[in-house]
């Protein structure tokens, strides 16, 4: 069994790439002044580096007589693996040089729970027909969490909604989803046209729990109405307006995904554009893949959801 003696790493600095080719080019022609004409070095500059492999070695490599250079014994062994190593050293340059320049592997893709079941679908089709060589590994949470797991480097990418506030992270926007107010069938708003969000009770309002962001939202767009009830999910959310029990505002790509409740629940725009949310794909500032990041979120910029928005209007 070989035995492996650990280089201090003062040693490992002192061995030079360089050096070993130099080695190399003297093995092979057997002459200190032509090796040193290949690697284009003088010879004094060639003989000073081999002198200092050796050392660093502790083998002398060479036998020098006036009449010729050969490698020694021990030395004819380390150049054999000295030429393994260039070998490597080589193969290592030509794999990082024909890296393609486009997005390619597996990139961890989050999107915010009110989001991801809806907008994903749209996505997976777009990436597959235009970056195929691309697999995502897809994850849902809320947004804290997301943001934790994109900085401690367990996500690439994250899929939510503006502004994104915490410090060290780039967002690129991507399309707005409008909201839409959704009340049971006979609400006092069900019907109404041209409301707006100074019209919204806030007796019955329905809203997700603490640490949503869509929650943050709705509240921040309705001017913090007093809210008693409140949903884990957005499934759930939609559950408890088709029972009565109030309205709330759905972004509207949840709305197209469920033509199925249109008798339970009615949802109509209202006349109001702030009325909504900006969704923007956001990675680490400092990751090396922002150019591919950016063109990413331009192709997805591309595919805005605009005309399935548009059909659920009411």
């Amino acid at each position: 069994m070989d035995s492996f003696y650990p280089a201090s790493p003062r040693l490992l600095a002192g061995l030079s790439l360089r050096d070993l080719e130099y080695a190399q080019a003297v093995a092979e022609l057997r002459h200190f002044g032509r090796a040193a004409e290949r690697c284009g070095v003088s010879q004094p500059a060639l003989s000073e580096q081999i002198r200092k492999l050796e050392a660093i070695l502790g083998v002398t490599l060479f036998e020098r007589t006036k009449r010729r250079v050969a490698p020694t014994a021990a030395g004819a062994a380390l150049l054999v693996q000295a030429e393994r190593v260039l070998a490597e050293a080589r193969h290592l340059l030509a794999l990082s040089h024909g890296q393609p320049t486009g997005m390619t592997g597996q990139v961890s893709l989050g999107a915010i729970e009110t989001l991801g079941p809806y907008y994903l679908p749209g996505l997976l089709r777009l990436l597959r027909a235009e970056r195929p060589e691309l697999s995502l590994r897809l994850t849902e949470a809320r947004t804290a969490r997301l943001i934790e797991r994109l900085i401690e480097g367990a996500l690439d990418l994250l899929l939510l909604a503006m502004p994104v506030s915490r410090a060290g992270l780039t967002a690129a926007p991507l399309f707005f989803e409008p909201f839409l107010l959704a009340t049971p069938p006979g609400h006092a708003l069900a019907g109404l046209r041209r409301l707006t969000l100074d019209d919204l009770p806030a007796d019955d309002l329905l809203l997700l729990e603490d640490g949503h962001c869509l929650r943050d939202q709705a509240l921040s767009l309705c001017n913090a109405k007093p809210v008693t009830r409140h949903a884990t999910s957005l499934e759930t959310l939609w559950q408890m307006i088709a029972a009565g029990e109030g309205y709330s505002l759905l972004p509207a790509l949840a709305v197209a995904a469920r033509p199925e409740l249109s008798d339970l629940v009615v949802c109509q725009d209202l006349g109001d554009a702030s009325a909504g949310r900006t969704i923007a794909l956001v990675w680490r500032a400092s990751d090396p893949r922002d150019p591919l990041f950016r063109a990413l979120a331009a192709l997805l910029a591309g595919m805005r959801p605009a005309p399935t928005l548009a059909a659920v209007g009411g």
